[in-house]
């Protein structure tokens, strides 16, 4: 975390030391102190004091404040950077995706080769229920379908608005693995349109372990799940199947290389209930998470990010994952870069800040880095924040000053 890193031994040890009843305390007595003073409280008691000296003193604080009845929190979030490096995490946007088609195996094994730090695969499920990896369970953008199967389409209501096209619920697994990828975006390489498959949650997994074996590094994994709300309302909710997928690979808990996100609220804040890994609030520039509006919560995304949002979302979720332009607005060509508080806000509730996404791209890329790829990820470290979503993971790698890891 920025002021200084704890060892990784350091980490493990003080998490063992606080149990989930002791780290309630921190949360359940912020009544008397205030929820922003707990959390700084427990950032800078986690990684300030010694295992010893945290144990007696959360003894000391569990005896004066716990009351009977009260159901146990989560430890205060931690900031998640690259243990390696002690910078911000990169973390590679679908894959590579800005040089292969995204959410393929080739995409992340090609990111991993980069040297990126964690993967990313947006999780949709099959009729049969296995989760895949698409962006968006509408794929008429990101395969073939339409030449495969061009009666499927139809069109029906997801998060409010009528979408046409063909939909993963619709197939079955055996189905979608004759489909082949395309590049989404016209102006990228469609040199490998057609060539690679539709990867299972399952098979993205299998790929990072073997990773990890092959070079001796950890690689994380942040899945995001795609229309929550859309799915439990059709019978196929993506909750059960991602913690059981995860759990298969060894992946069970906060100390674990993985962080799951969405854009959604409720289904984070089931998820906090059932499990200790590591969860991440999406948050867009515009409009309000799909389950708010659909409740008639007059509240926009804007409204997640203010001091009093940040708190609520740190009493469910370990970190925020919020549109680039929340933090660094976009500025006139040659202006400094002023970034808003947001970063500032976060790490006061505790949070996490990782932002999306950077784009190498023409299109993309901001008129105030000048066409420097590079510049834009370097602005953004030294803005605080403490993971980068990329398409280009390279151009972060370079960045940043990281080593590319042998091949």
């Amino acid at each position: 975390m920025p002021g200084g890193t704890v060892s990784r031994v350091e980490s493990r040890v003080e998490s063992r030391v606080e149990s989930r009843v002791e780290s309630s305390t921190l949360h359940e007595c912020t009544s008397t102190i205030g929820r922003a003073a707990g959390n700084v409280f427990a950032m800078f008691a986690r990684h300030f004091l010694s295992p010893p000296v945290l144990g007696a003193l959360l003894s000391l604080v569990a005896a004066s404040c716990a009351r009977p009845g009260t159901p146990p929190a989560l430890p205060a979030p931690e900031f998640a950077m690259d243990e390696v490096n002690h910078g911000p995490l990169i973390i590679a946007h679908r894959g590579a995706s800005g040089h292969r088609p995204e959410h393929t195996r080739e995409a992340y094994s090609l990111a991993i080769e980069m040297g990126a730090d964690y993967i990313e695969p947006d999780l949709v499920m099959t009729r049969d229920r296995v989760l895949v990896s698409r962006h968006e369970n509408e794929i008429g953008g990101t395969t073939d379908v339409a030449d495969r199967f061009p009666s499927r389409r139809r069109t029906q209501v997801i998060d409010g608005e009528e979408v046409t096209g063909w939909f993963t619920e619709d197939f079955t697994l055996a189905e979608l693995k004759t489909l082949r990828a395309h590049e989404r975006l016209p102006s990228r390489s469609h040199a490998f349109d057609g060539r690679f498959e539709v990867p299972t949650l399952d098979e993205v997994l299998t790929l990072v372990r073997a990773s990890e074996r092959a070079t001796g590094r950890t690689i994380g994994v942040y899945p995001e799940t795609k229309h929550p709300s859309h799915f439990a309302a059709i019978g196929l909710p993506l909750e059960d199947s991602l913690l059981a997928t995860l759990a298969r690979h060894g992946y069970h808990g906060r100390d674990d290389a993985v962080f799951i996100q969405s854009f959604e609220t409720g289904n984070l804040r089931g998820l906090r209930t059932r499990t200790s890994i590591r969860l991440v609030q999406l948050v867009d520039v515009g409009g309000a998470p799909a389950d708010l509006a659909a409740a008639g919560d007059p509240r926009g995304s804007r409204d997640l990010v203010t001091a009093a949002g940040l708190g609520e979302i740190a009493t469910y979720a370990d970190a925020v994952g919020v549109h680039k332009a929340l933090v660094l607005p976009p500025a006139a060509v040659g202006a400094p870069a002023r970034p808003t508080t947001l970063v500032r806000d976060a790490h006061a509730a505790g949070l996490a800040v990782h932002v999306w996404t950077l784009r190498s791209d023409a299109p993309y890329l901001g008129a105030e880095y000048a066409g420097d790829a590079a510049a834009e990820w370097r602005a953004f470290a030294a803005a605080g924040v403490d993971g980068m979503f990329g398409d280009f993971p390279d151009v972060g790698v370079r960045a940043l000053g990281r080593s590319v890891p042998p091949r």
